[in-house]
């Protein structure tokens, strides 16, 4: 197979790719989405982030600008702010005694040949703080935004739309940080795992300081030993794409979780051959809402299905 860049809509696999859907049968994706699964990953990574600023008190304001390019432009029903210091100035009108839930349902992005990513979300708001009487409300939100490449692997967004929708069913108030906090390091893991340049030193910012690693080879307790991993094993196909499948979590205390996640595996080797596998990871994190991501302090990881040639 040969890639030739153009620019592409991932759409109905995406959505499981990034929200962590249950499994279903499906065929294999194209090359174009194998090439480009580091990019819609990074587009996950910002968008997960940007909630959870407004989902955790002690998240840090400067990593909420961090996700942001100096001319952003943010449009809501509140109406538009255009800069970082518009958009601090709106962030302070916020009643801080507000408590705020962001459930991802749905996740389109569409990537360019320029490196520009659109994306089209949405999400059920819940909200604790607007109604006089303290009840929860909910409301179907639409999001529509423009990624732009920095100086970095990450995008940064340029435009941001909001658009509010019809009530939702509110339901009972659900904290959704941890989710939101723990998909945006396993999708900033498989960005930097899939990127095509394969630099181990990004992932010093997202490995604690004693991790363990264990991809069913033997323990990885070294920084070296991993930038080992990554310049052998992990670069020993030209592109690959990690599907995100039955996301769950648990909270260990002390801003410790476990989650628990299926990737369905696909790799393009550099003599074209395609090759796919499932795997079940294992992780312990621990959390600083004042970092940028949470942290690994372990991996263990389950083979369901083995690394297997893909027949023609």
């Amino acid at each position: 197979m040969t890639f030739k860049p153009f620019r592409s809509l991932i759409t109905a696999a995406s959505i499981s790719l990034i929200l962590g859907n249950e499994a279903m049968s499906k065929p294999l994706p194209s090359e174009t989405e194998v090439r480009q699964s580091y990019q819609a990953h990074a587009a996950a990574t910002q968008l997960l982030r940007w909630y959870q600023f407004y989902e955790n008190t002690e998240a840090s304001f400067e990593n909420q600008l961090d996700i942001l390019q100096d001319d952003v432009t943010i449009t809501s029903t509140t109406g538009t702010a255009n800069g970082h210091d518009e958009y601090k100035d709106r962030v302070a009108q916020i009643p801080s005694s507000w408590k705020n839930s962001h459930n991802l349902t749905d996740f389109n992005p569409t990537i360019d040949e320029d490196g520009n990513i659109q994306i089209n979300a949405s999400i059920i708001y819940q909200n604790i703080g607007m109604a006089e009487d303290g009840a929860t409300v909910a409301y179907n939100i639409a999001y529509t935004t423009k990624l732009t490449p920095s100086d970095e692997l990450l995008p940064k967004f340029s435009e941001i739309t909001l658009t509010l929708g019809d009530p939702a069913d509110a339901g009972t108030f659900t904290n959704l940080y941890p989710k939101n906090r723990l998909l945006s390091l396993a999708h900033y893991w498989m960005t930097l795992v899939e990127d095509p340049q394969r630099n181990a030193e990004p992932f010093r910012e997202i490995l604690a300081a004693d991790f363990n690693i264990d991809f069913g080879r033997g323990a990885i307790t070294t920084f070296d030993g991993f930038a080992e991993w990554i310049a052998g094993p992990a670069s020993s196909v030209s592109a690959s794409r990690h599907e995100l499948q039955n996301f769950s979590y648990k909270e260990l205390g002390d801003n410790r979780y476990e989650l628990t996640v299926d990737l369905d595996w696909t790799g393009i080797l550099p003599n074209d051959a395609w090759m796919t596998a499932k795997t079940r990871h294992t992780w312990t994190v621990s959390d600083n809402p004042q970092e940028r991501f949470a942290r690994i302090e372990k991996i263990n990881v389950e083979v369901l299905e083995p690394f297997s040639p893909v027949e023609n």
